[in-house]
């Protein structure tokens, strides 16, 4: 029999995960919330320049100080440290909840898998772009409470795709194919921006229409796998 309380506390420990946003500084030391909000989005437009442009580790808060036109004496009243600044950006940038994930997706049982993965691909590509560039190259520098909490949110992610394959393709969902497969999906959504000196002379839409076709052949692939 198949045990529901593993099932349910299985979805609860995921729901929680997905949920799950890197630890911001709290700051109280200015009462002024808007002059507190216009503050730190100067703060993290020039951060996330500099650490696209020279790096995490190379940027210093005096940079920072000097591109965002924030006083170095003051810039302490709106963030904690540099690595509180890259926690902000990247619940802005990579967490950022107008851009669906793959699982929500394919919940609309009318789009085919063609039409779903060049829906996430598009929104990923466009949206997530400076999003998956801090993620990637500043992983190396972040706390490791922080890169834990990266890898639980995609975890559930991935477990939620793998989860929304396997009734369509008729295949179990304890099957660690659609684990593969979900993995892959996701590498293909934060790898596909980083792709331009590879590919740059062919159009966007090209690029984006051959990598969905080939990402549906290959998940279909699967059910065929299992049927014979």
């Amino acid at each position: 029999m198949h045990d529901t309380s593993t099932t349910a506390i299985r979805s609860d420990r995921l729901s929680a995960l997905r949920n799950q946003m890197l630890a911001e500084a709290e700051i109280t030391s200015v009462q002024n919330q808007s002059l507190i909000q216009s503050r730190r989005e100067q703060i993290c437009e020039a951060a996330l320049s500099l650490f696209l442009e020279k790096g995490f580790a190379a940027t210093t808060i005096r940079d920072i100080c000097a591109r965002s036109g924030v006083n170095q004496a003051s810039i302490y009243d709106y963030i904690a440290n540099k690595n509180d600044i890259l926690r902000r950006l990247l619940n802005q940038l990579w967490f950022r909840e107008d851009v669906s994930t793959l699982p929500i997706i394919l919940l609309d049982e009318n789009l085919s898998l063609e039409d779903a993965f060049e829906k996430y691909f598009r929104e990923s590509w466009s949206m997530k772009r400076d999003g998956t560039l801090l993620a990637y190259r500043c992983v190396p520098h972040m706390q490791a409470e922080d890169r834990r909490a990266l890898h639980a949110r995609e975890f559930a992610v991935m477990k939620d795709l793998s989860d929304q394959l396997a009734p369509r393709l008729g295949m179990h969902s304890d099957d660690q194919r659609l684990d593969i497969v979900a993995n892959l999906m996701v590498f293909l959504s934060a790898f596909g921006p980083m792709r331009d000196w590879l590919i740059r002379d062919i159009p966007d839409e090209v690029i984006l229409r051959t990598i969905s076709a080939g990402a549906a052949a290959m998940v279909r692939s699967l059910a065929d796998q299992t049927q014979t």
